[in-house]
């Protein structure tokens, strides 16, 4: 170096900031230095921390000295000086030393909440509109930018904005498109954030334009002048124009008589008390007419659906002596005199084979029967069944079962249940004892339920048995784009073993296809890990699974939680949603909302939905509908429509609101819903009318119509189509189920031992639509009481005992057509009844 010379900085280290856990790097070059050392808040940095580069100046020839240091977030959080961490060099020549400026490091972060998030406005046009904007805390300070309808705002070519001021935005004179939601941006180098949206709303008042002039004077001695509000009309919610739209008064200053009963209002008044008699006569000759039709049976069709569907006729006949009664030592009565009550199902009472030789008649010992069913018929039972619970006044399809949660019409007598009637604080929870009977459970208005069958339970003991549905979030987490399909229910206590197999009833919401669906049922273990039980089409002895269309009945042997899981195999998979809308006032008495749930199609999600809603003071305002949401990406769009023009308001952009697929799809129990706040001009408004359209793009749409009274008195109540089951949790003992147990016996008799003509358990099956994994029920005790106790989880609701006798007859029908058993001599019946009553 040369003598003489202080070093001196060519490059000083500047202000820094730590973003995350990132070390920052300062850096000081001088000329001429022989030593350079970095020090930090008034102590020197140990040398080995320090990196030194050295060169020589090609122009001076002097030593060029540079050094690098690294600064850490933990040495930065460890200082706790007055003032920020400092660091500074210090370079040494032959003269003496040299000080460059300090420099800060700072710890970078932004916070996530604003100190003030921009509000929305109303204002008129040509009004001055101030959003104001306070950007969350940060370091460095963040930078703050304008966002309308997510598109960047430009100051800079409108003069009419300006963005400058303390991070506000001002519009000098509103105009209409200046309407939109504004968003604040504000930004650093650590992170980004968004403020709440504010909706500006520039409106329009209306103005009258001037009258017209006065028509001409009519017959009645007047004319009128008319005006309207169009000068300029009322735009983005504006007031509505004040006054009257037309004016009339006599054109003749009161010197017109007008002669009201003329010829013509003579004729008028004529015609329409002739056309009000009239009427009154044919509503009188209709109501005589189907009176004296139902007086003759005409009506014995329509009431099956009462009767369970038996119709009654009485036949005798005169047959030899049966040799395949099991007491042959008994001499049959050579004249059987029954009473046959027939279901719809069997057509053809002629049918002679049916009714006097089957195998099915052949285990019992007395053939004098009088019964009231066809099922007794086929069983040749003589005690009368006594059927427990309620049951449908009609019956279903198989697997079309009905009970959960579906809206049928408003007058339904029969389980029609009020929204009041559901409790805000029920458990979704049910215990009780059960023995050796066996018995039923079910958590009410949930589509939940659990069977034990006769014998279940070993003699002499009783057990606690629970029944339960998860109310928090699920553990089980689907991967993906699998669903859970319903409620996670748990059923226990879990170390019982049970020698027959009990039938647990879960609802689901897929609409159910194996072309587009994989359902699978999971278990959950003692270390809260879930694991596949079984495929819902997979072929197992060690459970069962039956797929109904809105619940999925399981054969187990151990008790435990079971969640059903559904793997979409394709983009028509889909889920379906149940629709309703409810309502009530907000504080401001002028407000109404509306929201609109997209939920589960399962009673146990309906049930959630509507004790929140009581909760608030909710109202349900239609008849809720089912929307089939497929699998395929698009998103669901929530709209109101057909709002009154000049009775209620909805603020402009929200009118329609839009959900992500993902949200929908993947929302797991918890149910969707979206609000609308609409607002009434007027006190006086009492009736609202519109359309709620919820449609998925490119899907099915569904249009719920509401036409209501938004004061509670006068609101009509909406009531639901459902199986009010919250009176009997819990049936023990024979009371629980639907087949009385003697013919329960019979049955099993029948159809356990096999037979070469094929009339077996595997034929029982079928005719009850059990076509698949017969394997399972082959490895049981006693086949055909699984599938009794299959059958009665189906149908504990309707109780359906029609199709189960169908089925045998159908069985018996078949094997009578091929059995080498022939009747020697058959009375023609007595059909006068069943001929009146068009059978």
């Amino acid at each position: 170096s040369a003598p003489g010379t202080l070093p001196h900085f060519m490059e000083e280290p500047d202000d820094a900031y730590i973003i995350k856990s990132n070390p920052i790097v300062l850096r000081c070059k001088a000329m001429p230095a022989m030593q350079i050392f970095f020090k930090c808040n008034g102590e020197w940095v140990h040398q080995n921390e320090h990196v030194s580069e050295e060169s020589m100046d090609e122009t001076t020839g002097l030593k060029v000295r540079e050094v690098f240091i690294n600064v850490t977030r933990q040495q930065v959080e460890d200082f706790h000086g007055p003032e920020d961490y400092w660091c500074q060099c210090v370079a040494w020549s032959h003269l003496g030393t040299s000080k460059s400026r300090k420099a800060s490091v700072r710890i970078a972060y932004l916070r996530k909440n604003f100190e003030q998030d921009p509000q929305g406005k109303e204002v008129p046009i040509e009004g001055m509109i101030v959003l104001h904007c306070r950007p969350p805390e940060g370091v460095p300070a963040a930078e703050v930018e304008w966002l309308k309808n997510e598109e960047p705002i430009d100051s800079n070519l409108d003069e009419n904005i300006d963005t400058r001021a303390d991070h506000n935005l001002i519009i000098r004179q509103a105009r209409l498109s200046d309407s939109g939601n504004y968003t604040c941006m504000a930004a650093n180098i650590v992170a980004k954030r968004r403020s709440m949206s504010a909706t500006v709303v520039v409106y329009v008042d209306g103005n009258w334009e001037v009258w017209s002039e006065w028509s001409v004077c009519s017959p009645e001695c007047e004319h009128l002048r008319v005006r309207e509000c169009i000068a300029p009309p009322p735009r983005n919610g504006g007031k509505y124009c004040e006054g009257l739209s037309q004016e009339s008064e006599n054109c003749t200053e009161g010197l017109c008589v007008q002669d009201i009963e003329t010829a013509s209002d003579i004729a008028l008044y004529s015609g329409l008390g002739a056309a009000v008699i009239a009427v009154a006569v044919l509503v009188v000759a209709v109501t005589l007419y189907r009176r004296s039709q139902s007086e003759y049976g005409v009506d014995v069709i329509d009431s099956s659906a009462l009767t369970g569907g038996f119709q009654t006729f009485n036949f005798k006949t005169v047959r030899q002596g049966n040799s395949l009664l099991l007491n042959s030592s008994m001499q049959p009565d050579l004249t059987v005199s029954r009473t046959y009550s027939g279901p719809i199902c069997l057509q053809d009472p002629m049918d002679k084979e049916l009714m006097t030789e089957s195998s099915l008649f052949n285990p019992l010992s007395d053939i004098k029967v009088k019964v009231q069913s066809s099922f007794m018929v086929s069983l040749g039972v003589t005690e009368r069944a006594e059927y427990h619970g309620k049951a449908h006044s009609g019956t279903f399809p198989h697997g079309n079962n009905r009970a959960f949660g579906t809206i049928q019409a408003r007058n339904k007598a029969t389980y029609i249940q009020n929204l009041s009637s559901i409790s805000t604080t029920s458990e979704l929870k049910t215990t009780a004892v059960f023995g050796h009977l066996g018995g039923r459970l079910v958590v009410p208005n949930t589509g939940v339920s659990l069977l034990i069958p006769h014998g279940a339970i070993p003699e002499e003991s009783s057990w606690e048995i629970y029944l339960a549905i998860t109310q928090k979030e699920s553990s089980l987490q689907p991967e993906g784009t699998d669903v859970l399909l319903g409620p996670e229910v748990t059923c226990g206590p879990s170390d019982l073993s049970v020698s027959t197999p009990f039938a647990l009833t879960i609802p689901h919401c897929a609409e159910v296809n194996s072309e587009h669906w994989n359902i699978h049922l999971k278990k959950r273990t003692q270390q809260g890990k879930w694991e596949e039980v079984m495929s819902v089409e997979e072929e197992t002895t060690s459970c069962y699974c039956l797929l109904d269309p809105y619940a999925c009945h399981i054969l187990l042997n151990s008790f435990g939680t079971y969640a059903l899981i559904g793997e979409p195999i394709s983009d028509c998979a889909v889920r379906q949603l149940k629709v309703a809308v409810f309502g009530c006032l907000s504080c401001n008495s002028l407000d109404y909302n509306l929201r609109v749930y997209c939920m589960d199609n399962t009673p146990c999600a309906f049930q959630e939905v509507v004790s929140d809603e009581k909760l608030q003071g909710g109202q349900l305002l239609e008849e809720p509908k089912l929307l089939h949401f497929k699998g395929n990406t698009f998103s669901l769009q929530i709209s109101v429509l057909d709002i009154p023009p000049f009775l209620w308001r909805i603020k402009p952009f929200t009118a329609c609101q839009e959900v992500p697929f993902s949200r929908v799809w993947c929302s797991s129990q918890k149910p969707l819903h979206c609000a609308f706040s609409l607002e009434r001009y007027t006190p006086a408004t009492t009736q609202l009318s519109c359309k709620i359209c919820v449609r998925q793009v490119k899907g099915h749409e569904q249009i719920l119509q509401i036409q209501t009274s938004i004061l509670e008195n006068e609101r009509e109540t909406i009531t639901f189509f459902a199986h009010d089951d919250s009176n009997f949790p819990a049936q023990m003992g024979p009371k629980a189920f639907k087949i009385p147990y003697s013919i329960r016996q019979r049955i099993c008799a029948t159809f356990d031992t096999p037979n070469a003509k094929g009339k077996d358990w595997q034929m029982l099956a079928q005719k009850n639509s059990i076509n698949r994994n017969l394997s399972y029920f082959a490895t049981q005790s006693s086949p055909s009481a699984v599938i009794l106790d299959l059958w009665e989880a189906r149908h504990q609701h309707d109780g359906d005992l029609d199709s189960l006798a169908c089925a045998l007859e159908e069985i018996g029908r078949t094997h009578s057509k091929i059995s080498d058993v022939t009747e020697t001599e058959i009375e023609e019946p007595d059909f006068n009844y069943s001929r009146q009553n068009g059978l």
